[in-house]
């Protein structure tokens, strides 16, 4: 197995608290759980296009969170097709 190389990277409160209760839970070692996911995510990103990927986190502007809300809010009729693919109907 090759040497392991410590790298130090800051995380916030959150992710330290998300990542010791997963190691908790799992009994997984940290280190491997942090390398695995670390793994899976830059193998995503080398795989998948760039559209295909959802943002961990997505920043809004105040008028674009006030549409968001308004969309939220009032969000339509759905269409035809929509109706027809959440009844499970083929063309």
């Amino acid at each position: 197995m090759p040497r392991a190389t410590q790298i130090s990277a800051p995380i916030s409160r959150e992710t330290k608290d998300l990542l010791e209760r997963q190691a908790k839970a799992t009994g997984v070692k940290k280190g491997f759980l942090i390398e695995s996911a670390l793994r899976y995510h830059l193998r995503a990103l080398q795989e998948l296009p760039a559209d295909a990927l959802v943002p961990a986190r997505v920043v809004l502007t105040r008028k674009s969170f006030e549409q968001v809300v308004e969309r939220l809010r009032s969000p339509g009729e759905p269409t035809k097709q929509l109706r027809d693919l959440m009844r499970g109907d083929r063309d």
